[in-house]
């Protein structure tokens, strides 16, 4: 089983990186032609979509859906859905993160390992005297990117080793948080929270199609998924967030494996059959946004690529380690059996591959221009981590569990 969750990951990451290697080549030999596709829009409206700024159509309200904004504001949200999906699974009863004591160490050690790459990037960007232009990107890089760290950690810790579960635990919780400051801190317009009645609405028809025993989880997409969506995407809350609320509404097994248990994906229950469809189109999806976010000028290295290099580089693995060790020694809420503080703090190093989150958060935090180039080109270089992580392993002498 094993063997083939690491499959599946492998698959996704092949695809995902393929995407961003083939946006990134395509940007810098044809940046026109590539800037054509971002652009390639599908029809124009006055209700979702990018706003258009030529004077015309801006009077007339008129905003545009684009292949862009299919693929960021409406195919990700299956994305981010399975991802909700992993951090609801994880606090039902029996889940890994169900008891406070259980939840505590990773909890916290994801805190910290938000706001070391945080205060690195605001300190940094103030040192600068680039504060104002700058400063949104604070959140870039607080990402973990949970697929390539898990694979990193197995590939150093061996399988059965408690640093990987501990990474993984660090990796849900960080995504919980990512998402909240994704909806709190980067909305995609002017909040009109009135329109978040139709999330609530929505939830309150996903309860009831539960409670009337409907099993396939078609209903609840077509139905409620639509509709919170929508809400999310009126209310100027990015949309790609919109199916987050129905989540918990679907009909799910009591006990949760455990992250990655591909037995589960043989469950018959509602989530698990709506994560066992999508799982390969979401690959796709995958696929499709490094294709269209990933294509940076290389020319376009700047202070914000190096402000979000060294958060991630330098500030996740000294939050992790630091919050880690606070919480189990100092609060003596205890590190698991068998992780020592070496390994927190390689672990650590795993946990700043930013990659995806790192990159979308980068096309909500800035506008399209060489500021949100030069993030993005941060967040794509943060694969140097998986170099650092083998490196902070031979230098802590991690051996490989057998």
């Amino acid at each position: 089983m094993l063997k083939k969750g690491i499959n599946f990951l492998l698959e996704n990451s092949i695809i995902l990186i393929a995407g961003a290697f083939a946006g990134l080549i395509w940007a810098n030999l044809n940046h026109e032609s590539y800037e054509h596709l971002l652009e390639f829009e599908f029809f124009r409206n006055t209700i979702i979509g990018y706003p258009l700024h030529e004077a015309g159509e801006a009077a007339h309200g008129l905003r545009v859906v684009n292949l862009h904004y299919l693929v960021n504001d409406i195919l990700m949200a299956f994305f981010f859905a399975i991802a909700g999906k992993e951090v609801w699974e994880a606090t039902l009863p029996g889940g890994p993160l169900s008891s406070p004591k259980k939840a505590a160490v990773p909890l916290l050690s994801a805190v910290g390992g938000m706001i070391g790459p945080a205060a690195i990037y605001l300190y940094g960007a103030h040192l600068i005297g680039q504060y104002s232009e700058i400063s949104n990107g604070w959140a870039i890089p607080c990402a973990t990117d949970i697929a390539f760290s898990y694979l990193v950690a197995r590939l150093i810790f061996g399988q059965g080793h408690p640093a990987v579960p501990f990474l993984l635990l660090l990796a849900i919780a960080d995504d919980a948080l990512g998402l909240l400051i994704i909806a709190v801190f980067y909305p995609s317009g002017e909040v009109k929270i009135l329109w978040m009645l139709l999330p609530v609405i929505a939830v309150i028809l996903g309860l009831i199609l539960r409670r009337r025993g409907v099993h396939n989880f078609w209903p609840y997409l077509i139905g409620p998924g639509i509709i919170s969506w929508f809400g999310f995407a009126m209310a100027g809350l990015h949309p790609s967030l919109g199916l987050l609320p129905i989540i918990p509404t679907l009909p799910h097994a009591k006990v949760d494996k455990g992250l990655f248990d591909w037995v589960q994906m043989q469950k018959h229950d509602t989530l698990n059959a709506f994560e066992h469809f999508w799982k390969n189109p979401v690959e796709v999806i995958l696929g499709l946004f490094g294709l269209l976010n990933a294509g940076v000028v290389f020319g376009a290295i700047s202070e914000p690529t190096y402000l979000v290099l060294i958060g991630l580089l330098l500030g996740k693995p000294i939050g992790i380690w630091f919050t880690g060790m606070f919480t189990g020694k100092i609060l003596k809420f205890g590190l698991p059996d068998g992780l020592t503080p070496k390994d927190l703090f390689v672990l650590g190093n795993a946990a700043a591959i930013g990659f995806t989150v790192a990159l979308f958060v980068s096309t909500v935090a800035f506008k399209p221009g060489m500021v949100q180039d030069a993030a993005k080109m941060g967040a794509l270089m943060s694969f140097g981590a998986v170099a650092t992580t083998f490196i902070a392993a031979k230098l802590m002498g991690t051996k490989k569990y057998k």
